[in-house]
């Protein structure tokens, strides 16, 4: 039997393993989110005002980070072993983001908060109410995520050179990595 057309099929619960993978990958992607930026603060540090907003979100991402850090090891849940991956790579694309200027860091901050947002969106339908304290977190910290979207497009991100191409291809990274880190 299939859905109606116009009406959204029934999401399945959230098993176990669901949601042990869920706290991996978001793990992960606030462990990559902190390296982005401290890439992108490597290249502009506080010579740029934006070095602030950037300075800012970082502390978001890393108060993200620790929480999730402590549900793991509360959860025994394994961390990614991509880890060392998610390190130097999102090092590398926020420093050269920030060295191609101001607008494509905020252009690389837009891509991947627009993925988390619908990542976040995606893990909340599927979670309902089987994990109060994973959903409360996700929707805490995916407000924030909006915010730093919000913020990055407020400081010319679409204005970026080569924008779509460019938020295209971060956007293509973020959803292999969000599959990778769920599984390894």
């Amino acid at each position: 039997m299939s859905a109606t057309p116009g009406f959204p099929r029934p999401t399945r619960r959230s098993s176990a393993a669901d949601r042990t993978a869920m706290l991996r990958v978001d793990q992960a992607g606030e462990f990559g989110a902190t390296r982005i930026y401290a890439g992108q603060l490597a290249v502009m540090g506080d010579r740029h005002p934006l070095g602030r907003v950037i300075s800012g979100m970082a502390a978001q991402e890393e108060r993200h980070r620790e929480a999730f850090d402590a549900m793991i090891v509360r959860r025994g849940v394994r961390p990614t072993a991509l880890a060392p991956i998610w390190s130097a790579a999102g090092f590398a694309l926020g420093a050269v983001t920030a060295a191609i200027g101001p607008k494509a860091a905020m252009a690389c901050t837009a891509a991947i908060e627009t993925e988390i947002d619908r990542h976040y969106a995606e893990q909340l339908q599927q979670l309902r109410d089987d994990d109060p304290e994973l959903a409360g977190a996700i929707a805490d910290f995916q407000a924030e995520e909006v915010e730093h979207r919000d913020a990055a497009i407020a400081h010319g991100a679409e204005q970026a050179p080569a924008y779509p191409l460019l938020s295209g291809a971060i956007r293509l990274g973020c959803r292999a990595a969000i599959a990778l880190s769920k599984r390894i």
